[in-house]
């Protein structure tokens, strides 16, 4: 009764509720179809891992007839490919290129956009910055790093990473800072807080949604890296994402261990992002709203 009632008092309701279903389910469907053909070198790598070499060269791309762990033993204990360490390479390097971003980023960001210290041409420069391509400071970081003796080293590949990446980070932070009121930190300096206090104790419980999807997203663009890997590691600071080619060998290409390589590597990423997804969203749509 108080439906049909609703539906008397606000007329077309129940028509525009079944219009958007259709809608809504297209657009899910556009979505998965999206989000499938992205992912399909992924699933493809995923079913290759556990193929044995002779059905790889027969169907590449079909389901496996005769599943095997060989590739993941391969690249887990197989001699002359030192995966764990390639592995804790690229932690280390994505785990402290995230630190020092966020310890970086955070004082400079509030400087910029509460103490007005060096006007918001910085940003602009910050953004600027970021759509340059790697390759553009690639020599000039070979030729740093090699007479500082931070090439090959993990504090030259973070070093690396926290350059390309703060830009990112001040962007993103900035915008989040501009939604937090002002009048809090007012309050809070009337209240004989200092900056360092009111830094710490009101902003950054404000801007947590926003670190948590800074770190995300710097986490898994330092964990991706190549170029720089390329370039400045060779033995010691090799990550999986180089230490893969490793089975790129002068015999043939070993596309199964290649594979299981790849998957192991893309788990950590992958499984970071799954968890702090919420995070994720709400920080990237900081400063997305205004009114």
């Amino acid at each position: 009764m108080a439906q049909n009632s609703t539906q008397a008092i606000v007329p077309g309701l129940s028509s525009r509720k079944t219009t958007r279903r259709p809608r809504l389910w297209l657009f899910t469907s556009i979505a998965g179809a999206i989000a499938f053909i992205v992912n399909v070198p992924l699933l493809n790598a995923a079913l290759v891992s556990f193929k044995p070499d002779g059905e790889i060269a027969r169907n590449p791309m079909g389901l496996p007839a005769s599943p095997t762990l060989d590739h993941y033993a391969n690249v887990l204990y197989a001699s002359g490919y030192d995966f764990p360490r390639f592995f804790l390479n690229s932690a280390m390097i994505a785990v402290g290129t995230v630190l020092l971003v966020l310890i970086i980023a955070i004082p400079a960001t509030y400087a910029i956009v509460r103490l007005k210290f060096g006007g918001r041409w910085i940003i602009s420069s910050a953004s600027g910055l970021r759509l340059l391509p790697a390759i553009f400071f690639v020599v000039p970081f070979f030729i740093l790093f090699s007479t500082l003796g931070l090439a090959d080293t993990i504090l030259g590949l973070i070093a690396a990473n926290t350059f390309l990446n703060l830009p990112l980070a001040i962007i993103l932070l900035s915008a989040a800072l501009g939604d937090i009121p002002q009048e809090i930190e007012e309050a809070a300096a009337v209240d004989g807080a200092s900056i360092y206090r009111t830094l710490g104790s009101i902003v950054l419980p404000l801007l947590a949604p926003t670190m948590v999807a800074v770190a995300v997203l710097v986490f898994i663009f330092s964990w991706n890296d190549y170029l720089f890997a390329l370039v400045l590691s060779t033995s010691r600071a090799t990550p999986v994402t180089l230490g893969a080619a490793n089975f790129i060998t002068s015999t043939g290409i070993r596309w199964g261990d290649i594979s299981a390589a790849s998957v192991l590597s893309t788990l950590p990423p992958l499984l970071f992002a799954i968890f702090a997804q919420r995070y994720l969203v709400s920080g990237l749509s900081a400063g997305a709203v205004k009114g």
